[in-house]
């Protein structure tokens, strides 16, 4: 038996990672350890999707390699190399090798580096898992995506779209419930093209998990637009029941649809807005979310400008802004760069596009009253979520799991704020 420690990073695809291999840890004998300093053993599970992050997990890495040491997730499949420099005796487990765990966990142990990055046949629905969030269940609906975007590693880490089958996702879903659970994330790399490969679609999915009579809430995860025009209108449907959290998470990534054909992306700045214009014609409030990169290796001052643009008309909720950097193995990596100060110019002017929407949308949430479930605890307190996924913090004693009805009362930037109304 060894004290094992467990810390993950990145999208929430990546922690399901690791609360299925902490179960899988205390179903093998072993104990969690509280903190890489009483551990006999630690595992990272990373995250490669972005230059910043990649570093952030080579200066982890290199942190945590004076015990035995697991890479796990993303990082070791698209940059074996890159890691051994850092650690040449970590173990390396792939986001798709997830059924050699223990297998490797008790080969580091014994002091024998193990490399186990090629993709099992295991599905990651019906795994043992600790939760991170006891009010939050992470159901990974899928792996891999269908899509071959030149900026990004998550297609060299996870390889082609696998979806998982609808009835088992369902059967996760109620064992999320029955254990706690308030709140369920369906979660993929790529949402919008879950079933494509088995005959089914997100719609049909959402709509099972809706039909389950219990007290919960879903949030349907990321999903690039490239794929739902041919889901749209049932999508749109799905998320009328009131389980369903009235967000999308839809990356649009440019508003130049040079840009976005040079990226490789499979949809128009067009497609997106379509998008957007459907959900708010038939939701009084719904929240969008998107990323934007700026400084992609072929964006002119005019392409950018298509960008701040579509923001404008769009007035998205939130945005992941992200500076482009280049990931080794990727398409764009042999591209001619733009100038880094250029990057930082363009960033900062988005930067402040997006606050500027951001507090305008949240200011007109003022006065609103109703059901928050608190579903998260920060450094600032337990923050809920409405309807419409807008995050909430209040004053008043609350506990994580319980929902109260809230009056808006101000707003920042980040988010609302209220109090206790009932």
């Amino acid at each position: 038996m060894a004290r094992i420690f467990v810390e993950a990073y990145g999208c929430s695809a990546s922690f399901a990672d690791s609360e299925m291999i902490s179960g899988l840890i205390q179903n093998g004998g072993h104990v969690l350890a509280d903190s890489p300093s009483d551990s006999d053993l630690n595992i990272v599970v990373t995250c490669s999707v972005k230059d910043p992050t990649a570093n952030k997990m080579m200066y982890r890495i290199n942190s945590l390699k004076s015990k035995p040491l697991i890479v796990a997730g993303c990082l070791p499949k698209a940059e074996k190399e890159t890691v051994e420099k850092f650690s040449e005796n970590a173990s390396l487990l792939g986001p798709n090798s997830l059924g050699k765990t223990l297998q490797v966990i008790d080969s580091t142990l014994a002091g024998t580096k193990q490399i186990a990055l090629e993709d099992s046949d295991l599905s990651k629905v019906g795994l043992p898992k600790v939760r991170l969030n006891p009010t939050v269940g992470i159901v990974e609906i899928a792996s891999g995506c269908l899509s071959e975007c030149t900026f990004c590693q998550t297609k060299l880490s996870k390889g082609d779209l696998a979806s998982y089958r609808l009835g088992d996702i369902v059967r996760q879903v109620r064992a999320e419930i029955k254990e706690g659970c308030k709140e369920v994330w369906l979660t993929s790399t790529d949402n919008g093209c879950y079933g494509f490969d088995i005959g089914t679609d997100l719609p049909s999915l959402v709509n099972a998990v809706s039909e389950i009579p219990e007290d919960f809430m879903i949030r349907v995860g990321m999903m690039n637009p490239m794929y739902m025009p041919r889901i749209r209108e049932n999508l749109v449907e799905s998320f009328d029941n009131d389980k369903v959290f009235k967000f999308l998470h839809i990356p649009v990534q440019s508003g130049s649809d040079k840009v976005l054909h040079d990226m490789k992306r499979g949809h128009t700045a067009g497609t997106y807005r379509g998008i957007v214009k459907k959900v708010k014609d038939r939701f009084e409030d719904f929240t969008i979310s998107t990323d934007i990169i700026v400084g992609f290796p072929s964006e002119t001052e005019e392409e950018f400008q298509k960008t701040i643009a579509l923001l404008k008309d769009t007035k998205p909720d939130s945005v992941n802004l992200s500076k482009y950097s280049v990931r080794p193995g990727t398409d764009a990596a042999g591209l001619e760069q733009i100038d880094a100060a250029e990057v930082k110019r363009r960033s900062k002017i988005i930067f402040e596009q997006i606050s500027k929407l951001s507090m305008e949308g949240n200011q007109k949430w003022i006065g609103w009253k109703g059901k928050v479930l608190f579903d998260e605890k920060t450094d600032e307190g337990i923050k809920g979520r409405n309807f419409a996924y807008k995050p909430i913090a209040v004053e008043d004693e609350v506990e994580i799991g319980q929902s109260h009805i809230v009056e808006i009362t101000d707003a920042t930037v980040k988010r609302l704020v209220g109090k206790i109304a009932s």
